[in-house]
């Protein structure tokens, strides 16, 4: 007799569920069937790991059941309520990297120096003993030392004995080590001493302060001339065109450096038209991720939204995001503020500081700790504070200044239309619309028809479009619509071979060896980017966890029966075509730490994870 569960699955044989993806029929399977699959293969290969590894090490066998901090069960057992957890992030466990490292070896050991601190410092000096207590190698090589030709985490690295020799000293590759020799691989660092001039709040923001002084002049003389608009215009004017009337004397013959420098008043241009724009994606969007999605065709990239207050502090945390990889020819910087001030003095900083092509204003951010602020989503309804921001950016920015937003901050009432002829006239260079509001989210489709409205009021301004991109049919619809590109944000992480799939304008059924590739790809990214010690590599892992949260969503194009998938539509349970690909297919947390141990090793005993993006990932 069929169980309901079994009966539910023929019923969507025959017509798929309202919000599912149609799959062909003999690959449905129910929720039991399909997780029992991947518990008995992966029993089956940890007895097979379990026979072929040493007698010896009888303690450091592993049980045939997952260890219970693994569990993410754990997270809601035992509360009064027994519910799970729910909800924006609440109660999100959150493990420092350095909560991995038992005992941590002190960099001046790793680098073969005298260490400044001695008796007194908290680091293990002894190598026999932090090597005795140091945690298995991942693998046999190191993807650092066989890429740069040496790996600066020396015996920290969790593959150190590829690269050290047996009285524990490392080993270097002379040619590759040339090759990199005074190469920038990442740029946008923030060094010690800008870092130290910001805290002690001693860097100069000449032309901010020149800028910002008009705006409170012209309040003091509000009531006399009205709401201060003549003169702040007059005063954006007159120094542009002071700017082009400046004649530098020089002394000597004009040669080619003097005819090729550009004037101050030309700003560097971008050529938007026909790109394909990699939104900047909060967690997800880190510099790993990007380098992937270049690799498959990615035109444009953007850093991760940075809150400009915390950049004008120095937080290292929020300096990182402003990361620029060398791979990366066309790419911008995403910042939110809500104040004048904090937003020009930010982006002077930026340009002084920092090699972009552009800097985009967040002003579609939906989320209650930005919008109550008074940034992100709030900026569309201040609409006075709003042009004082991108007026002031564009004073001193020498590179073209992007605006990103909504359609409106109510579900029902757009307002976008109405704030693009104004943002024409404020200096805009280009405007990034997603069609939805911010009370909408991700509830409905996005509203391409009203984006094609706005396309045509932004002319000749580039305006992209954004929202629910996740083949390359639905690109060339999106085109048809005007726009002069197309952002994609989660159509990237559910698939970020999209990018090719636009391209070549094809759907590509890409095999799960090839999807655990790129994985594989990221990994090492991480491990370049985070580094390849304990810390570096449990950062990897959970950024990488991050990211499968969104790509277990991905259908394989040989098993729908109907190409392309939509992305609002969920995937049943579905059975692969091999392991492999049924493994990629689970939603389930404990599935993807099952994933990222192929790429990264065993995860730490004391190890939590709870995805930002999927509070609801168990069986």
């Amino acid at each position: 007799m069929e169980t309901a569960e079994e009966v539910n699955v023929s019923k969507r044989a025959d017509v798929a569920a309202k919000g599912e993806a149609a799959i062909k029929p003999e690959f449905l399977t129910t929720k039991d069937k399909f997780h029992g699959l991947l518990d008995s293969e992966w029993q089956s290969s940890k007895r097979e790991k379990a026979s072929e590894s040493d007698a010896v090490e009888d303690s450091k066998e592993t049980s045939l059941e997952e260890p219970e901090p693994k569990r993410l069960k754990q997270n809601f057992e035992g509360r009064p309520d027994g519910k799970r957890l729910r909800g924006q992030n609440k109660s999100r466990p959150h493990t420092k990297p350095t909560a991995y490292d038992e005992k941590r070896l002190c960099h001046s050991i790793i680098q073969n120096k005298e260490c400044p601190f001695g008796a007194k410092c908290f680091f293990d000096h002894d190598i026999v003993k932090y090597m005795d207590s140091k945690p298995s190698d991942i693998g046999e090589t190191c993807h650092i030392y066989e890429t740069f030709g040496k790996c600066a985490y020396g015996l920290s690295c969790r593959f150190a004995k590829a690269h050290t020799t047996p009285d524990f000293k490392s080993m270097e590759k002379a040619d590759l080590v040339k090759v990199y020799e005074g190469r920038t691989m990442v740029k946008n660092n923030m060094s010690k001493e800008l870092q130290g001039r910001l805290r002690k709040r001693s860097v100069s923001f000449e032309k901010s302060e020149k800028y910002l002084k008009t705006l409170s002049d012209n309040k003091d003389k509000g009531a006399q001339q009205g709401d201060g608009k003549t003169s702040e215009k007059a005063f954006i004017k007159n120094t542009s065109s002071d700017k082009q009337s400046a004649l530098v004397k020089t002394v000597g013959p004009l040669t080619d450096a003097d005819v090729i420098k550009l004037r101050p008043c030309e700003k560097k241009q971008v050529d938007f038209q026909d790109k394909l724009y990699l939104a900047p994606l909060t967690t997800c969007g880190n510099l790993p991720f990007r380098r992937v999605c270049k690799r498959f065709g990615a035109d444009i990239t953007c850093g991760e939204m940075a809150m400009c207050t915390n950049l004008l502090q120095g937080h290292q945390s929020e300096w990182a995001l402003l990361r620029r990889h060398e791979s990366e020819d066309v790419f911008g910087i995403q910042v939110e503020g809500s104040f004048p001030d904090t937003m020009t003095r930010c982006a002077e900083l930026i340009n002084n500081n920092t090699e972009v092509d552009f800097v985009d204003i967040n002003s579609g951010c939906p989320i209650d700790l930005v919008y109550n602020k008074g940034g992100g989503c709030g900026l569309m309804t201040r609409t006075r504070k709003f042009e004082r921001i991108v007026k002031g950016m564009n004073y001193v920015l020498d590179v073209p200044l992007t605006v990103k937003i909504r359609t409106g901050v109510q579900e029902k009432s757009n307002i976008a239309h109405k704030l693009i002829p104004e943002m024409k006239n404020w200096g805009v260079s280009m405007i990034t619309l997603h069609g939805r509001s911010r009370e909408q989210r991700y509830t409905k489709l996005a509203d391409w028809d009203y984006i094609t409205t706005c396309a045509k009021l932004a002319s000749p301004i580039p305006l992209f479009g954004n929202g629910d991109i996740l083949s390359y049919e639905d690109a060339m619809k999106a085109k048809e619509t005007g726009v002069s590109g197309i952002m994609i944000a989660r159509g990237a992480l559910i698939k970020p071979w999209i990018f090719t799939e636009i391209k070549e304008s094809r759907h590509w059924d890409i095999s799960s060896s090839e999807r655990l590739d790129i994985l594989k790809d990221f990994s090492n990214f991480g491990l370049e980017h985070w580094g390849s010690d304990t810390r570096g590599v449990e950062r990897t892992r959970t950024f990488l966890l991050e990211w499968l949260s969104f790509l277990c969503r991905y259908i394989p194009v040989g098993l729908l029966e109907r190409v392309p998938q939509k992305i609002n539509e969920r995937p049943p349970y579905y059975m692969g075509r091999n392991y492999l690909e049924t493994l990629m297919a689970s939603q389930n947390v404990e599935d993807w730490i099952r994933i990222s141990e192929m790429l990264l090793g065993p995860v730490p005993k004391n190890f939590e994870f709870l995805p930002k993006h999927k509070a609801n990932s168990y069986k």
